[in-house]
């Protein structure tokens, strides 16, 4: 202990063995089980994260897997939109039970308990980051494998709220070919590497399109520099998903559990074996 400590650490820099850590994790409740938590992320919006969170859910459920997502983007909720969900979520005396899709995949988002989906959620911060916790301390989440959670872009209150309140096994970084997302998804890379959260993967979205006669790829933004990205920030596993006009309807039609394509399989392999 340094000499003349008022005890206030908040306020002190030294390093000392009395030091006091403030734990800011969430427990879930007596009636939940979540054995892996996957946290979806991006620096900015618009490129395609809640996508990649289905279709890694979509992915894992395939594989045996029970499944299970949380939609922490409470401002923009698009998970319910992809899976055709439009029951709502409802209480018990044990906790909120969470709406399932029609392979079984569990999911909460705030759509599913607001009365018109449309409506806007004018919160503040602090109110939007309680119901994320929330969302992990008083859903019943059961024997659940793998959870994914949809985070909101960028880097801030909901993501550290995440990051500090829920045990997070790893990061999938989803980004889009333009030059500008690469400075985009170094600062994912940072906060994850500040909150010791390790990067499993790296996904590029809307990276190329596949001709329909001869399976030719054409970039419309120019080669990929998926690569280099990874190899820049030292992530060994990446994937790349076209521009599908299927993908989107299917997104769109509320079916994207009928998606073909095995894009995410080896990321989700990664997920099954951690």
């Amino acid at each position: 202990m340094a000499e003349n400590c008022n005890h206030n650490c908040s306020s002190c820099g030294q390093d000392c063995a009395d030091r006091k850590t403030t734990d800011f994790s969430e427990h879930l409740n007596e009636y939940s089980s979540v054995k892996k938590v996957i946290g979806v992320v991006s620096g900015k919006g618009g490129v395609g994260k809640s996508l990649v969170t289905s279709l890694l859910a979509v992915s894992a459920a395939r594989k045996g897997l029970k499944t299970a997502i949380l939609d922490a983007d409470i401002t923009g909720p698009s998970i319910p939109k992809a899976f055709g969900l439009h029951d709502k979520a409802y209480a018990v005396d044990q906790g909120i039970v969470p709406v399932q899709t029609k392979s079984g995949i569990d999911v909460m988002s705030l759509n599913l308990l607001i009365d018109n989906e449309t409506d806007p959620v004018v919160w503040r911060g602090p109110i939007i980051a309680g119901t994320v916790k929330q969302f992990w301390t008083d859903v019943i989440w059961e024997d659940e494998d793998v959870m994914f959670i949809d985070m909101p872009p960028g880097t801030g209150d909901v993501t550290l709220t995440v990051f500090q309140s829920l045990p997070i096994d790893g990061l999938v970084i989803v980004t889009s070919p333009q030059e500008l997302v690469g400075m985009i998804v170094e600062k994912c890379v940072k906060m994850a590497q500040m909150m010791n959260i390790p990067v499993l993967a790296m996904v590029e979205n809307m990276g190329y399109v596949e001709c329909p006669h001869c399976g030719e790829k054409i970039y419309p933004f120019g080669e990929s520099r998926l690569a280099d990205l990874a190899k820049e920030y030292h992530v060994n596993l990446t994937a790349a998903l076209p521009i599908d006009p299927k993908l989107a309807a299917a997104c769109d039609k509320g079916d994207i559990e009928a998606f073909e394509g095995n894009w995410l399989d080896g990321i989700t392999d990664v997920i099954q074996n951690l």
